[in-house]
């Protein structure tokens, strides 16, 4: 990660954002969107794998990492308008958005509601809702959280996701991240998560747009998958087998091949 520059921008939307960028400023922009409950470093294992000459940029979203943590707008339709913002705040008119579960409903809501900000789409073991037995059971253990969120239950959480063992340091650096949300807001988002139905509009998807889901999944299933593949025009699904829920944890350099594989055909 020897390119890997960090700066922070204040958003039409409210909050300041920092972010992690790499590559050349003047490349393809590129912008990745973490999962819940992470921050930009949920990349980190990828990013030394993708070509430099994309201009890559990896925020921490509100309430996330080292961005701002606002009292309220944690609704995904909030998340997307940051999103928009963020490009208008760097002065980027369109890119491809690459999400990772949480942040995969988020660039699903930019390319509904704001379809020429997108010029492609990956969507990271993605569901078609999030109010799955396996989130449910975690939301309804959120409510006596206490604050500051304890590490041994973020450890917990975040170890039930990857089906791959994990490198220590990287695993002990994505609980600290977890942990700089603070409990209300793991409550706030996920709430904001659950109440998101975008079923109606996936038809309005209409660029290219690639699925990578791992088959050891505990979130979100095959056949969402399958429904999502159906769902939007011209969708393919990549499955990686003896993967879980982070592809790009546990599988950074088969990731970052697919990603520049998708990015080279999808011109």
């Amino acid at each position: 990660m020897t390119d890997l520059r960090f700066n922070a921008v204040r958003l039409a939307t409210g909050p300041r954002l920092h972010y992690a960028e790499q590559g050349d400023v003047d490349g393809e922009p590129i912008v990745l969107l973490h999962g819940w409950p992470d921050s930009w470093f949920s990349f980190s294992r990828v990013l030394p794998h993708l070509s430099p000459r994309f201009r890559i940029l990896v925020p921490d979203q509100r309430g996330f990492g080292d961005s701002d943590k606002p009292d309220d707008g944690y609704g995904i339709d909030d998340f997307a308008a940051d999103a928009v913002a963020f490009l208008d705040a760097l002065r980027i008119k369109q890119v491809t958005f690459i999400g990772h579960s949480f942040g995969s409903f988020v660039a699903r809501a930019v390319a509904i509601r704001n379809p020429e900000r997108v010029s492609r789409l990956v969507l990271i073991d993605t569901g078609v809702l999030a109010g799955t037995p396996a989130v449910l059971e975690a939301r309804a253990v959120l409510d006596g959280l206490p604050d500051p969120v304890p590490a041994e239950f973020a450890r917990e959480f975040q170890a039930s996701t990857a089906y791959l063992p994990l490198p220590e340091a990287f695993f002990e650096r994505i609980v600290t991240e977890s942990m700089k949300l603070p409990s209300a807001l793991w409550r706030s988002v996920l709430s904001g998560l659950l109440a998101y139905d975008d079923g109606a509009n996936l038809s309005g998807i209409t660029v290219p747009t690639l699925l990578i889901w791992g088959d050891h999944d505990a979130l979100f299933p095959r056949a969402d998958q399958e429904r999502l593949v159906a769902a939007i025009s011209g969708a393919r699904l990549v499955t990686y087998p003896e993967t879980g829920h982070c592809p790009n944890w546990e599988r950074p350099e088969r990731l970052a091949i697919d990603l520049q594989t998708f990015l080279d055909a999808a011109r």
